[in-house]
């Protein structure tokens, strides 16, 4: 018999409009290169931003609240 179940296929980014701008690509991997050092909670997380490359669009250092309203833009 050759009725393999097969898992529905999903594309990468699909429920998005538009490919990432390089900056919100370098800030996906900023972000995953803190969680992946355990820096899960907020604070950590913003100390592991401003030790990145990627700065806010205003310049600047990250702040708990440029970072969360930055989240609500992007629709995170």
């Amino acid at each position: 018999m050759n009725d393999t179940y097969r898992f529905p296929h999903l594309e990468e980014r699909q429920s998005i409009s538009r490919l990432p701008t390089e900056w919100e690509g370098g800030l996906a991997d900023a972000i995953e290169a803190a969680f992946a050092k355990g820096n899960w909670e907020l604070e950590d997380l913003i100390a592991a931003l401003n030790r990145s490359r990627i700065r806010p669009r205003a310049g600047g250092q990250w702040t708990p609240e440029n970072f969360q309203a930055t989240m609500r833009e992007l629709g995170a």
